[in-house]
């Protein structure tokens, strides 16, 4: 059984499951007694049937970890995020609607074993950094219950926080996944604009919207990014990776930019100012350079969030609803949406326009640095200022994140310390573009300088494992075959360190054949314009392994490139022609799994 007082890091109740010290079940019930003891929180707004989450795990136990990287993980999904069967809300009752298939980053979680245990509350329609713009009611700070939990994501941080679930989606336009993490002394990354698919997420500015990852470590997170990444073609906003120009592999010899003392606000809030002065002088002595650096274009950009373009895309994502029922909406939601109706064509140009001139200036900014640091908000409020004065303290909580989606960078938010009254203070690591499991690795190293628990506890960070390769390290390569999931040489693969990424189908452009003279039995892939769209599961391999793989494959099997239906081209399973000569053809099967079911020995 989960013992109440047990963390849920992902690496060491990962390791656990994986071993059978603990089974899926007894994880499943001990999040429902955990639940059940903090009472309501304010935290969900709607969750997984007990009996139905007890029989998720059922199923997983069935089936076993290999090929989950995620198995019987707990999680929890900010509800403007779609998940199957199950309302989808954004805080306004009025909107709810139930889905029929889960959005693209939930799919992949599930696919990876991952347990979904309830949609979390959040600041209405994503709009707000407070966490008390919900008619659900304002979810407090997992530390001190007259302090905002941060927003929107405000119910997926404390759910971390608190223990309840191993890590969250949230989602960040402007902060909202990484201002709750540091009010919470937890990780809050924002990826790459585009990495992670928004299909199935509720708009709020469809340019510039991320999902964001909450997980009590930075290893952690970079776990479930290396999951929920990848192309979406049914994505509109969706980008292919790219190779980043990433920072140092370690915070020695790392160029991080601090700004100017007189260009930082921490809003009367002394003790946020000491811990965050503190943050250049420990990471010197770990080895980075810290260069002084001028935030001024940066934080011209963030005062940009709120002007034409921006807030008239937040007012169109939901204006059907809004202007049919603008009573639907909380008064402080409906007032800044609405606003978006105002700006003009020319105003959204000059704002545009502003922005690319801003984005010239920032790039002198990174041609001397790696790394920016920046404090995650300058000062944080209690619950009761923030109903009070709700607009004017919510725009300083922005001061710091609103301009990283606008510039097109990745941040993590990572703690740095406790303020004298028990509250956390944290800082946000900056990159450029596609550099996010390198800023995770620098997070990790940060974090373990601190001194601070896990979330809210005073459990300490596990021990630092082998370092995860980056994405630029992983080699991705689609099996059709006996390496997939719980067939027989999938071990090839998950003793190599591979990882399930997605399961999808070729471009339909292919023919499979079983290479019945084999044991096990293997298909046979070829391309032809005449065929069809084959089955496949997608694993990340990390390069120093895939030779070794390649070694391992017989004649007249190949690794070849292969075509995916979303057009991604990638390594793969190929057969020279002369082998399917003999072989009979199953492509109509769709794929091997199904050639399996009909009588196929495995």
């Amino acid at each position: 059984m989960l013992g109440t007082d047990e963390s849920l890091d992902i690496a060491r109740l990962g390791r656990r499951l994986r071993t059978g010290e603990l089974r899926p079940s007894d994880v499943a019930a001990g999040v429902l007694q955990r639940i059940k003891a903090r009472g309501d929180d304010k935290v969900w707004i709607h969750r997984v049937a007990d009996c139905t989450l007890m029989a998720m795990a059922a199923a997983l136990e069935k089936r076993g970890p290999q090929g989950l990287p995620l198995y019987g993980l707990p999680f929890a999904i900010k509800d403007n995020i779609d998940l199957a069967g199950h309302p989808t809300t954004a805080a306004c009752p009025e909107y709810a609607y139930l889905p029929n298939a889960s959005a693209t980053v939930v799919e992949r979680l599930l696919a990876a074993g991952a347990l979904p245990v309830g949609k979390t509350n959040l600041d209405q329609f994503a709009t707000g950094l407070v966490g008390t713009r919900s008619p659900y009611g304002a979810c407090a700070n997992a530390f001190d219950r007259r302090y905002i939990a941060g927003g929107s994501s405000s119910g997926s941080a404390v759910a971390v926080a608190a223990g309840l679930v191993s890590f969250a989606l949230g989602t960040d336009t402007a902060g909202s996944g990484r201002v709750p993490a540091a009010f919470n002394n937890i990780i809050g990354l924002k990826p790459t604009r585009g990495l992670v698919s928004t299909r199935g997420v509720v708009p709020a500015c469809r340019s510039l919207d991320c999902v964001s990852i909450f997980a009590l470590t930075a290893g952690d997170a970079a776990a479930v990014l290396r999951v929920t990444k990848g192309f979406d073609a049914g994505d509109p906003f969706a980008r292919r990776e790219r190779r980043p120009i990433a920072p140092a592999p370690s915070l020695s010899g790392c160029r991080i930019g601090v700004p100017r003392g007189e260009q930082l606000d921490f809003f009367g809030n002394d003790q946020a100012a000491r811990l965050f002065w503190a943050a250049p002088e420990r990471l010197k002595s770990l080895g980075a350079i810290c260069t002084e650096v001028d935030l001024a274009p940066f934080l011209a950009a963030a005062r940009l969030l709120y002007e034409g373009p921006w807030i008239a895309e937040r007012y169109l994502a939901i204006r059907q609803f809004i202007d049919a029922r603008p009573e639907a909406l909380l008064p402080t939601t409906r007032e800044i949406i609405r606003a978006g109706a105002g700006p003009s064509a020319a105003d959204c140009f000059a704002a545009y326009y502003r922005l690319r001139e801003l984005r010239r200036a920032a790039g002198c900014v990174w041609q001397q640095i790696d790394v920016l640091l920046t404090p995650t908000a300058g000062s944080i409020f209690t619950i009761a200022d923030v109903l009070a004065d709700p607009i004017r303290l919510n725009s300083k909580l922005g001061t710091y994140t609103n301009f990283v989606n606008l510039m097109d960078l990745c941040a993590v938010a990572v703690p740095a310390g406790m303020q004298g009254d028990g509250l956390p203070f944290g800082v946000t690591l900056v990159a450029p573009a596609w550099a996010d499991e390198a800023l995770c690795r620098l997070a990790d190293a940060w974090h373990r300088t601190v001194g601070v628990g896990l979330g809210a506890s005073a459990i300490p960070l596990p021990p630092a494992s082998p370092e995860e390769p980056s994405s630029g390290d992983m080699i991705r390569v689609a099996v059709c075959g006996a390496h997939m999931s719980g067939l027989p040489l999938n071990a090839e693969l998950t003793t190599r360190g591979g990882s399930l990424v997605r399961r999808c189908r070729t471009a339909p452009r292919y023919r499979l054949f079983a290479l019945e003279e084999f044991y096990p039995p293997r298909p046979g892939l070829t391309r032809d314009a005449a065929g069809a769209a084959i089955e496949v599961e997608v694993w990340a391999l990390p390069s120093q392994a895939f030779g070794s793989f390649v070694d391992s494959v017989p004649s007249p099997l190949a690794i070849g490139t292969i075509e995916l239906e979303d057009g991604e081209t990638l390594r793969g399973f190929l057969c020279e022609g002369y082998a399917v000569a003999r072989a009979h053809e199953i492509t109509a099967l769709g794929g091997w799994r199904a050639y399996l079911r009909q009588g196929g020995i495995a």
